[in-house]
């Protein structure tokens, strides 16, 4: 009776992948966990069982929908980081090369076919979007719809069981093989790294900081009577600012020329650091004098300055004019949706997110010298995206001959790459194209799963099939094919670009575009060092290996 619903009414299979599969995909065995991609492709796998099939309409938009989301969400650290993160970037060339020679090897020991060898560089890079760009790379190989289906029903069969081998291949290589194969304590090489960059102390597993490292305080002015504002500034590096000057129940604007008497109450902020050595220079702190009704603004600014992309956040600071430095601080970093520790050594990329705090005027100047002030909005821009969308669909018809093989970027590889650049153009004319964070991930979620849904329905009759054919070899590759670059990314990052272990670990889960094992890293670093490396990796290789699908089709068609 199920089903034969289920075959009837296939929207009721479709929210039962979802929901099924994002429920089994929620739980974590140690540091193992599926995810809502992979727990939604193997419900579906079942439900297909019973006829139940998604018009190829609706996985077609929903896939064009995800793949443009992905690029205009990594389009400013793509463009910032292709060329002046060379040092990381090359571990994402690195994964690509060695990724497809691992392929073509399997195809050639094994006899896969072409849907089979996708799958699998699927399943062994952690990369769910292969399958779209590499199915539409089938369409196009002239087959009869039977052959079709057969060879698009292999890839995702493969890249179900080579995920769930690779997955935890780079999970435990990640957070626990390198670091015995170097022979270094990750954590206590993190905390070494937190401090270089200007950390104070790092953070275990499930801790936060129970202090900000922004601080404001009130005091009575005693030792510090008859300076200035500007030169107390100056003693502490600008990492105070006098917020308000209070005098004889007067109060006066805090300006650098205002020379400061005994007993004036004044409040100050800055880094934390600076602000609590700073008050046995001024003076005392007060309890209760009225500095509580200080506020401060806080804004979220792209940082669009191509001057400032690889300078450390206290090189930036010592760069700007004190006049236009003065009382802005940055509390937060982001990089494509990751916090980094945003410390005096840690380096800016343009496309960050700056979070800056201070009074209004002082947020207002230091986000014109550093790039835009980002406007909370939840209003998307469909004519951009619309208009984004359509242009990738025409790009990816376009088609080269290289070598006897008909390469095509497909709707999928099209959109990936307008996205890109629909999301540059919106990082420098922040007016047009409003994408907002919250919807782009509801896009690029419901998108990708809604066409991995859709896909699963559809191969669930063959895919106990290929299982039988090729039995543990699907695995043992999938373990391979993810182990292999990371390993050669490893020696080389480490002997030759002389990258720091947690940041080089973090780059590896990156160029993997693994999000479970960046997470189990931090657990065990104990801190955000290896985010700076993942972020680099992951934007750079979220774009090219996707394009990677139509590519193994092309070349595995023609050696079978």
């Amino acid at each position: 009776m199920l089903w034969h619903l289920l075959a009837a009414q296939p929207e009721i299979a479709l929210f039962a992948s979802l929901a099924i599969g994002f429920f089994i995909g929620s739980f974590k065995l140690g540091p193992i966990q599926l995810g809502g991609v992979c727990g939604t492709l193997i419900v579906a796998l079942i439900l297909g069982q019973s006829g139940a099939r998604i018009s190829p309409d609706l996985k077609n938009i929903s896939f064009a929908l995800f793949i443009f989301a992905l690029g205009f969400t990594g389009g400013p650290q793509f463009f910032a980081n292709i060329g002046r993160g060379w040092r990381y970037g090359a571990l994402s060339i690195i994964e690509v090369v060695a990724v497809v020679a691992l392929v073509l090897a399997a195809v050639s020991i094994l006899k896969l076919d072409a849907g089979t060898a996708a799958g699998l560089l699927a399943g062994g890079a952690t990369e769910s979007a292969v399958i779209g760009t590499a199915s539409e790379a089938i369409n196009r190989l002239g087959l009869s719809s039977a052959d079709t289906a057969r060879l698009q029903s292999n890839i995702v069969t493969a890249y179900s069981v080579s995920y769930l081998f690779g997955l935890v291949t780079i999970v435990l290589f990640c957070s626990q093989f390198a670091p015995l194969i170097l022979r270094v304590n990750l954590r206590e090489e993190s905390e070494r790294v937190w401090r270089e960059l200007g950390g104070d102390g790092a953070m275990t597993e499930g801790q936060s900081l129970a202090m900000s490292v922004l601080a404001g305080r009130e005091l009575k002015v005693t030792a510090a009577a008859g300076e200035s504002i500007g030169d107390i500034e100056k003693r502490f590096g600008q990492n105070i600012s006098v917020q308000r000057v209070l005098r004889d129940r007067s109060v006066i604007k805090a300006q650098p020329t205002v020379v400061l008497k005994a007993g004036d109450r004044i409040v100050i902020g800055g880094r934390r650091e600076a602000v609590i050595a700073a008050i046995g220079v001024i003076g005392e702190e007060v309890f209760n004098g009225g500095g509580s009704d200080v506020v401060v603004e806080k804004a979220d600014v792209m940082l669009t300055r191509r001057e400032l992309h690889g300078l450390t956040l206290a090189q930036a600071r010592a760069r700007a004019a004190p006049a236009e430095g003065r009382g802005v601080f940055v509390a937060a970093v982001t990089r494509l949706d990751n916090t980094i520790p945003a410390l005096p050594n840690t380096q800016l990329h343009r496309g960050d997110v700056l979070t800056l705090v201070g009074n209004k005027e002082d947020v207002a100047r230091g986000a014109s010298k550093l790039g835009y002030i980002i406007r909370a909005t939840q209003k998307t821009d469909f004519v951009y995206l619309g208009l984004g969308v359509l242009i990738g669909i025409g790009i990816g018809r376009l088609s080269a001959q290289v070598g006897g093989v008909e390469l095509t970027l497909g709707t999928g590889g099209g959109c990936l790459l307008a996205g890109l650049l629909f999301g540059w153009i919106r990082s420098r004319f922040p007016v047009i194209g409003s994408l907002p964070s919250a919807a782009a991930q509801i896009i690029k979620d419901f998108g990708l799963c809604t066409f991995i849904a859709a896909v699963g329905l559809s191969a669930g009759a063959d895919a106990l099939r290929l299982i039988r054919e090729y039995g543990v070899a699907l695995p043992i590759a999938g373990i391979v094919i993810t182990l292999g670059p990371a390993l050669a990314s490893l020696f080389i990052g480490r002997m030759l670009l002389k990258l720091e272990v947690p940041m080089l670990l973090g780059a590896i889960a990156g160029q993997q575009c693994s999000t479970p094992a960046i997470s189990a890293l931090s657990g065990v670093t104990g801190n955000a060092t290896p985010v700076i490396g993942y972020t680099i990796t992951y934007a750079i290789s979220n774009v090219l290996l996707p394009l990677l699908g139509p590519l193994v089709v092309g070349i595995a068609s023609k050696m079978n």
